[in-house]
């Protein structure tokens, strides 16, 4: 079935000199000749995202836009007419927000935070703002220590306020992150507790390393903010260590001590490493 708004790993039926069809559903779609693999054949598979084109016909593409149907995105407003804002996402063609999916009219330049789903009369892509009414609309299944997806929406007082699974918000508590976010980043965390209204606490670090507190819990987000390698040791100016850990040079001997007896890092000539453990 064909899924508009996403990507489709369709056939190649014809080759022609303006590009090549794609079937799908008794249903021919044009990949110009841009996007045509180079040594491509009839019967080759081939991803594309499906979308509709200026005059409303479906098109093929090998680009990829900054967010599919179902998910949300940071995106800048190209320009505003009487239909809506436009922005851009990543395409040929620019993404329409009506002005009723607006919260307040967009300004031509600036970003904002919305989710890419399909007029339910059209069937066209199409972009909202309003994003509240696309989260929490099913209940929250999560198992503690789950790995979800993430995305930075807001930034605020105790710490960012996350989309998690493109489904339900999070709240990632500063004293519980080491790197700086911003707004659109997108990482992996963990779930560390559902509340009663569905909203989640999320971390960045598996539970696991939650029962270590104070300066070796900092230590664990930095490794893995740094894909588990850190250059820094024992013997280790205390400047440095400063300047990574906010701690003394006694505080840290000890933090990582603690790591090493419970087997959370290993000590090597000229750094640590997470275990894996």
């Amino acid at each position: 079935m064909l899924k508009i708004g996403n990507y489709n790993t369709l056939r190649i039926v014809k080759i022609l000199s303006f590009g090549a069809y794609l079937e799908c559903d008794g249903k021919e779609i044009l990949l110009p000749t841009r996007y045509v693999p180079e040594g491509a054949q009839i019967d080759d598979m081939v991803e594309v995202f499906i979308y509709h084109d200026n005059e409303g016909r479906l098109i093929a593409t090998t680009l990829h836009p900054k967010a599919v149907v179902g998910e949300f995105a940071f995106m800048r407003v190209k320009s505003v007419n009487t239909t809506g804002a436009f922005l851009d996402w990543g395409l040929m063609k620019d993404l329409l927000v009506p002005y009723k999916e607006q919260k307040t009219r967009m300004v031509e330049g600036r970003w904002y935070l919305v989710y890419v789903r399909l007029d339910p009369l059209t069937d066209r892509i199409m972009a909202s703002a309003r994003i509240e009414k696309f989260l929490g609309n099913v209940p929250a299944h999560y198992e503690p220590n789950q790995e979800v997806d993430l995305m930075v929406a807001e930034i605020g007082e105790i710490g960012y306020r996350v989309i998690v699974n493109n489904l339900h918000w999070g709240m990632l508590y500063y004293d519980q992150v080491f790197q700086r976010l911003e707004k659109g980043d997108k990482m992996k965390g963990y779930v560390k507790e559902v509340r009663d209204d569905d909203k989640l606490d999320i971390s960045l670090a598996p539970l696991g390393y939650q029962k270590v507190d104070g300066v070796a819990s900092i230590i664990l987000e930095a490794l893995k903010a740094r894909d588990g390698y850190l250059p820094v040791h024992d013997k280790s100016d205390p400047d440095l260590i400063y300047s990574l850990f906010r701690c003394s040079k006694k505080a840290f001997k000890q933090a990582i001590g603690s790591l090493y007896k419970q087997k959370l890092i290993t000590l090597e000539k000229e750094g640590i490493r997470l275990t894996g453990e």
